[in-house]
């Protein structure tokens, strides 16, 4: 589907430049939710990264790992996993690559969809290159919203690039599932990418990571769980190695998620060598700002585009630039992404409309929730107690083992997983929460209330939770919390 509105159409109220996850959100908000007209810039896949490359297919193949675990440590209990039919439900989910119907979901809520590349051209003009090579002119009357995104950054090391490695996208939508793996990085995409190869049945995986430990930026107990059960599958970890060599045999290009040809020879940087079929790189990512005008408005193309609490770029007085979603590099998560572009539709209207009554992104930024779907998964709101300490926060800390809970031992009698609060001890609230377990994800939203609210733990101390449920933790930290206290002042 490509003519999708009146070609010769030239003016919109709000153009959003890239149509991911993010961006849809803020057309939505311009026109379904505010009157305004809008139009999505996509050269790709409507919907982007996380529809089809990232959240979507990486947790449906995570899915059946978790469940085949689960099944395991239950008596009584068995599953079987097949990866051809894994690999198939995952096609489904990402509706085999197809965008057909998120354009008509654009359509039919009055979001206009141009294919082709756009690149802005002066001030509220973008000019997009169709695919046919053609190039048109749109024009804005209130606002630009840029959401173009990120892409995988690859280290230079001798030899990787002409191996062809494997990045987020490729792992994601894999067509079969190779023997040996090797894996750089230990961040969130390396660790969830490491968990499903493992589980899918691949039967060397091997992960190397700089760092001396997992999720370096989650709390320490997260990257040693998830380490320990992940050397449980057999994966083997490298920690604080990087790659120095990297050789292929007859490396050819298929496509995204099929196999590139010979073995390729990996070689650590204290000479240890891995042989392995295929190599993923998810060591970062690098916004895509290079070549979407940048420099026709005075910015400087390359890095991420620094906004204000209302999603509005700085570096420029203009009012009617945005920027939202992995591109302004506040948060790389989708569901982040999706809260910015909000934001950043209602200020849009209501600019619009002359309102100096402006939404602001900053409490939203506040809570971060994240999930890990490794196993365990990892779950985080708000700040560690590192980033709090670090923030001037007079900080107090509880800890409690999610194992010694009555819902978790129903779920496993081996269960093992751990929870850390964060709290403010001057206002006696909670700024940061960590879970980390099996099924601790839907723990994450509690605490993203609690730290977004500011929720006093008098008040949180009423907040009952359901027997026997995970979410019983929540009184466990606080009676630890109360006891702790109650011995430190020594009564």
């Amino acid at each position: 589907m490509t003519a999708t509105v009146d070609p010769d159409r030239s003016s919109w109220d709000v153009i959003v430049l890239g149509g991911a996850a993010a961006g849809e959100n803020a057309a939505q908000y311009a026109s379904q939710f505010s009157g305004l007209s809008s139009v999505l810039v996509e050269d790709s896949l409507l919907g982007g990264e996380c529809s089809y490359w990232a959240c979507m297919p990486s947790k449906a193949l995570l899915r059946p790992v978790e469940v085949v675990d689960a099944a395991a440590h239950l008596p009584g209990v068995s599953a079987r996993l097949e990866a051809a039919e894994v690999l198939a439900r995952r096609d489904r989910v990402i509706n085999q690559l197809d965008d057909g119907s998120q354009v008509s979901w654009a359509l039919s809520t009055g979001i206009d969809v141009v294919r082709g590349y756009g690149r802005l051209a002066g001030e509220r003009t973008v000019v997009v290159s169709r695919p046919d090579g053609a190039d048109r002119t749109l024009t804005a009357r209130h606002a630009v919203v840029v959401d173009t995104g990120s892409r995988p950054a690859v280290p230079d090391v001798p030899g990787l690039r002409a191996a062809l490695p494997w990045a987020s996208r490729d792992v994601t939508t894999m067509r079969e599932v190779p023997r040996r793996v090797v894996v750089l990085g230990g961040g969130v995409v390396a660790c969830e990418a490491a968990t499903w190869l493992a589980g899918l049945g691949a039967s060397e995986v091997s992960l190397v990571y700089r760092g001396d430990r997992l999720l370096a930026r989650q709390e320490p107990f997260a990257g040693t769980l998830v380490g320990q059960a992940l050397q449980d599958s057999g994966v083997q970890l490298y920690p604080g190695h990087n790659l120095s060599l990297v050789k292929r045999a007859e490396p050819r290009d298929t496509g995204h998620g099929h196999i590139h040809g010979g073995e390729v020879s990996v070689t650590l940087d204290d000479g240890t060598t891995v042989v392995a079929d295929e190599v993923v790189v998810a060591t970062g990512r690098l916004p895509n700002t290079e070549d979407i005008g940048l420099d026709t408005i005075g910015l400087r193309p390359g890095g991420y585009l620094a906004v204000d609490e209302h999603q509005c770029v700085r570096g420029t007085d203009a009012d009617w630039l945005y920027a939202i979603g992995d591109v302004c590099g506040r948060a790389l998560l989708t569901h982040m992404g999706k809260y910015q572009a909000r934001i950043a539709g209602e200020v849009i209207a209501a600019r619009a409309e002359g309102s100096t009554e402006l939404p602001s992104a900053a409490a939203g930024h506040i809570g971060l929730p994240q999930v890990v779907f490794t196993d365990p998964e990892v779950g985080s709101a708000g700040l560690t107690e590192r980033q709090a300490r670090d923030a001037g926060i007079d900080v107090e800390v509880v800890e409690y083992d999610l194992a010694a809970l009555a819902g978790t031992y129903v779920m496993r009698s081996d269960y093992r997983g751990q929870a850390k609060l964060v709290v403010d001890r001057t206002d006696d609230v909670v700024v940061g929460a960590t879970f980390v377990g099996a099924g601790i994800a839907e723990l994450v939203h509690s605490a993203t209330t609690a730290i977004v609210g500011r929720i006093p733990l008098s008040t949180l101390w009423h907040v009952v939770p359901s027997y026997p449920t995970a979410s019983e933790i929540w009184l466990r930290l606080l009676e630890t919390l109360r006891v702790k206290r109650r011995t430190d002042d020594g009564s």
